[in-house]
């Protein structure tokens, strides 16, 4: 009986000092900083990115995107303090980054050193923003990361528009299926064995998008070449 006592006893002990672990832990700036250097820097290293980058959690008044951008003059890449409540793992963190690191990588090609580079992101941003999303992507698989990640920070951050026929943004739905495709096409094994699957921001993900990606179902049955448009 004593024995039995002594070990719940012992067990309640136990319990009482365990702690439960959430997906993500950063709570601070300070915090966002650390983390921000350990991924940003395995980013850079499993890519062999030769430029140089540093990175910073600070408050800008104006940026191109919600929640990061990246310095054209000093290479710095910059995340927001506000999207931390947004970000629920490194995977989360290493999407945004390496979407600024892609647009950053392009700041060092060009006349001045590239310092005027950044104006292609201002005349055709949909264009440098696909390539930004398709280059973050082969980072985040390099990295050990998992590029659906993308995915649902974007699904979560990104802002739904009625239209970007006059818009120099696509839709953030399509952009989203187009990284899936891009994801589907040069990374199944991602798909195949999937740590998202029960994630709720992907299930979601694969609700709104259930019409598109039969679309891009039948593209691949038919072995269509056809560039798809996927609708809003």
């Amino acid at each position: 009986m004593r024995i039995k006592f002594f070990v719940s006893l012992i067990i309640f002990i136990l319990i009482s000092f365990i702690q439960p672990v959430s997906a993500w832990d950063v709570k601070t700036t300070d915090e966002l900083q650390t983390r921000m250097n350990e991924v940003g820097f395995r980013l850079l290293n499993a890519n062999r990115i030769e430029q140089r980058f540093t990175f910073m959690a600070i408050n800008r008044v104006y940026t191109r995107d919600f929640w990061t951008d990246v310095s054209s003059v000093n290479r710095i890449v910059w995340v927001k303090p506000v999207v931390i409540p947004y970000i629920d793992s490194d995977d989360e963190l290493a999407a945004i980054l390496s979407h600024s690191l892609a647009h950053g990588v392009d700041t060092y090609e060009g006349v001045l050193r590239g310092y005027v580079s950044i104006l292609n992101y201002w005349v055709a941003p949909n264009k440098y923003d696909a390539k930004a999303d398709k280059s973050a992507v082969d980072f985040m698989v390099n990295a050990d990361y998992n590029p659906l990640a993308l995915i649902t920070i974007i699904n979560k951050i990104g802002k739904q528009y009625r239209y970007d026929i006059f818009s120099n943004h696509t839709l953030v739905s399509r952009r989203m299926m187009l990284i899936y495709e891009y994801i589907y096409t040069k990374y199944p094994h991602v798909l195949v064995d999937n740590e998202y699957k029960d994630n709720l921001y992907y299930q979601n993900f694969l609700l709104t998008s259930r019409n598109n990606r039969m679309k891009l179902l039948e593209k691949i049955q038919t072995n269509s070449q056809k560039k798809i448009k996927y609708t809003y």
